[in-house]
């Protein structure tokens, strides 16, 4: 299994999965040329992507994918209400590549199990996804305002996880935002900060539950990688914990993962 967080943040996400000859983008919310340019560095060919799997209709998730299912004519999936809500800003799709997930129920991709699983967001109807993939698995968990319980179990026992560490609750608080968007982000069906993410994250180490993990979806006005790790560390260590945490970039491709 191959993972790559190719970009990260409100500017725009895209994540790539690979195992034999399946190969996974994760949204999309970046321009086309963007992504074949993020793909190539990490030596995925744009042609050779087996299908875009959205988590939500807001556009740093989809802007790319119509562009990209046009001209590689890649199947889109989506549940049914996703759909409903991104078709129009998507562009002309061909029939056969509008697929359809149900929300819970597992399909499969080659040899790749997904696991699309319900999330709190501010979108129809959000979700993440775990893949499974041989003995290994991976599991994609950012635009959450909270980590329910359900959450939580499709995280369990993951060997990568992206995790969302949106903001800093002072900088946000303090920040520029007007109220009603400080009210949103911060809300159940927001984004989740740096200390609800290290508390997770001490939670699943301490259950040996977890393997490579990377926070993902930094806030570019009410976050800074240094205070997203530091603060998860800070967490860890007031446990006793030493375990790396990597951040997944805004502009830039992550490092490669293979297991």
């Amino acid at each position: 299994m191959r993972f790559c967080s190719l970009r990260s943040g409100s500017s725009g996400n895209a994540a790539y999965i690979g195992y034999k000859d399946v190969h996974i983008l994760v949204d999309a919310g970046l321009s086309g040329s963007t992504i074949e340019k993020s793909l190539e560095s990490i030596d995925v060919n744009p042609c050779s992507i087996s299908a875009i799997l959205i988590t939500h209709e807001h556009n740093d998730h989809i802007k790319g994918a119509g562009v990209l299912s046009r001209r590689y004519n890649i199947p889109i999936y989506a549940n049914e209400a996703t759909w409903a809500s991104m078709e129009n800003l998507l562009g002309e799709i061909n029939c056969d590549n509008k697929r359809f997930f149900k929300t819970g129920e597992d399909f499969t991709l080659g040899d790749v199990r997904i696991r699309p699983f319900k999330k709190s967001h501010d979108a129809v109807e959000p979700v993440g996804f775990s893949f499974f993939c041989g003995q290994n698995k991976a599991t994609i968990a950012t635009d959450l305002g909270y980590i329910s319980r359900g959450v939580a179990a499709n995280i369990m026992d993951s060997d990568i996880v992206l995790l969302e560490s949106n903001h800093d609750v002072d900088m946000l608080i303090n920040g520029s935002y007007p109220w009603t968007l400080k009210k949103r982000i911060l809300s159940p069906h927001g984004h989740l900060s740096n200390k609800d993410a290290a508390e997770a994250i001490k939670k699943f180490i301490k259950l040996k539950s977890i393997g490579k993990i990377y926070l993902g979806h930094l806030s570019q006005n009410n976050n800074k990688p240094e205070i997203a790790y530091k603060t998860v560390t800070d967490v860890l260590k007031e446990e006793g914990i030493d375990y790396e945490i990597n951040i997944a970039l805004r502009y830039a491709e992550s490092d490669i993962v293979e297991i």
